[in-house]
C-alpha cells in the first residue's frame, strides 16, 4: 500500500433541501445540513468524507456549528502535514481531543477516500483489505428503506406500499409514545408478509415495557434503540421482557460498547452508524466483534448526501452486513445531490458499489458552492 501525506483540508457546510420532510421522535426535518471535508495529499489526490449531522443536538450532541469549529480549530490542524500508511493509524493523531464522533467520522472518510484513491482501489475493497480473512466485498449493499411519522394510518400505508413498489424489501417505521402499536397493526394488516421493523429513537422508559411488549404480535424483525440513547442496562432489561430483538443504534458508541451489551444481553441485533462510532476504523473493529460472535449488522444512516452515502455502500458491501442497511437510493431524498452518478435501487433492493476509486462518486462543484450559499442564505449562523 502505498501511504499519503496530508497537505491540506478544506471544510464545506452545505444545506440540501429533502424531496419530502422527515419526521421522528425527534421532530421534523426539512433539509439536510453536513460538513463536507475536502482533503489533499502531498500527491494531489483529493479525498472526501461527510460530518453528517444536524442542527440541534438532537439524535447527538453535535450541531453543524460545532462540528465545524472541531474540526476547523482542532482535528484537521493535527492532521495536516501527517503520513500515513494504514487508515487505521489515523485516529491515534487526534486522540488527544475528546467526543466529537461525527467531527472525527467526517475526518477519517476523507483519509479512507484518499488512500483508496492513492492505491487505485474501490473503498470497499479497501475496507475488505483490513477486515478478517474471507470477507471480500460482495460489489452490492441490501438496502431497505426508512420511513418517518406520517399525519395518520391511512397515509403510512400508502407511504409504505409506495416504497414497496419501487423496490424496497424492508420497511422501517418511526414510532414515538402514542404513535406505536396502531401503526404496527396498520401495517401488519395491510401488508402480512413484508420484512418489517419498527425505530423508536429512545423514546421510551423501561417503565414502557409492557406497552413495547404489545409489539410481539406485529412478526417485527426488530425494534430499534427503545430506550435511552445512553442506556446499554436498562436495554438488556427490557430484551428480557421482549420476543422481539432489540436492536441498539445510539447506546453502542465503540466496540467496547458492544461488548459491553453482548455480555448483558441488550442486544440482537446492531445498527453501525460511521458516524455514531467515530469513523470507519472503529466500525471495523465493530465488525470485526460481531463477526465473532454472529451478530446480526446493518449499516444506519444520517440521511447523507452522495458523499457519505457512497462510503456508507462501500461498508455495507461487506460480508457480515447481513441485515437490509439504511441507505436508500438519492431520488429517495434529493431532486439533485451534491455529486454524481446518483444511486439507483436496483435488483434484489440493492444499491451498487461505485465502479471508481475511492468512493466511486465525484463532487460537482457548481452544486457544492450552490448548497454552501442555502447554508448562508438561510441560516444566519452559516455567515460566521
Amino acid at each position: 500500500m502505498k501511504a499519503i501525506t496530508i497537505r491540506s483540508i478544506d471544510l464545506h457546510t452545505v444545506l440540501l433541501p429533502y424531496l419530502a420532510p422527515f419526521e421522528t421522535s425527534f421532530g421534523a426535518e426539512t433539509d439536510k445540513v453536513a460538513v463536507l471535508v475536502e482533503l489533499t495529499t502531498e500527491a494531489g489526490v483529493i479525498g472526501w468524507g461527510e460530518c453528517s449531522i444536524e442542527f440541534w443536538p438532537g439524535y447527538g450532541h453535535e450541531t453543524a456549528e460545532t462540528a465545524l469549529h472541531v474540526l476547523r480549530e482542532f482535528l484537521a490542524p493535527a492532521a495536516v502535514g501527517a503520513s500515513i500508511s494504514d487508515p487505521r493509524e489515523f485516529p491515534a493523531l487526534i486522540r488527544c481531543f475528546r467526543g466529537n464522533h461525527h467531527a472525527r467520522a467526517g475526518l477519517e472518510a476523507a483519509v479512507w477516500d484518499a488512500f483508496a484513491r492513492t492505491n487505485e482501489m474501490r473503498l470497499t475493497d479497501c475496507f475488505a483489505h483490513y477486515a478478517p480473512a474471507g470477507h471480500a466485498s460482495e460489489g452490492v449493499a441490501t438496502v431497505g428503506v426508512s420511513i418517518g411519522i406520517q399525519p395518520s394510518l391511512e397515509a403510512t400505508v400508502d407511504v409504505v406500499r409506495n416504497r414497496l413498489e419501487q423496490g424496497y424489501g424492508r420497511i422501517k417505521l418511526k414510532i414515538k409514545r402514542g404513535w406505536d402499536v396502531e401503526v404496527a397493526r396498520a401495517a401488519r394488516a395491510e401488508f402480512p408478509d413484508i420484512l418489517l421493523m419498527l425505530d423508536a429513537n429512545s423514546d421510551y422508559a423501561f417503565d414502557d415495557a409492557d406497552r413495547l411488549a404489545q409489539l410481539d404480535q406485529f412478526d417485527l424483525l426488530m425494534i430499534e434503540q427503545p430506550l435511552s440513547h445512553d442506556d446499554i442496562y436498562a436495554h438488556g432489561l427490557l430484551q428480557k421482557r421482549l420476543k422481539t430483538r432489540v436492536c441498539l443504534d445510539e447506546s453502542v458508541k465503540s466496540a467496547s460498547d458492544l461488548r459491553i451489551a453482548l455480555q448483558v444481553g441488550a442486544i440482537g441485533i446492531l445498527n453501525l452508524k460511521p458516524a455514531r462510532v467515530g469513523g470507519f476504523s472503529e466500525c471495523l473493529e465493530i465488525y470485526r466483534v460481531c463477526v465473532e460472535n454472529n451478530l446480526p449488522l446493518w449499516i444506519g444512516g444520517m440521511l447523507e448526501t452522495g458523499v457519505g452515502r457512497a462510503a456508507n455502500v462501500a461498508f455495507a458491501a461487506l460480508p457480515a452486513v447481513n441485515l437490509p442497511s439504511d441507505i436508500s437510493a438519492t431520488d429517495r431524498y434529493f431532486a439533485a445531490d451534491i455529486s454524481e452518478p446518483p444511486f439507483v435501487l436496483g435488483a434484489g433492493s440493492a444499491l451498487a458499489v461505485p465502479d471508481g476509486f475511492g468512493i466511486g462518486v465525484a463532487v460537482k462543484r457548481d452544486r457544492l458552492e450552490e448548497a454552501k450559499a442555502r447554508w448562508i442564505e438561510n441560516y444566519p449562523y452559516g455567515k460566521r
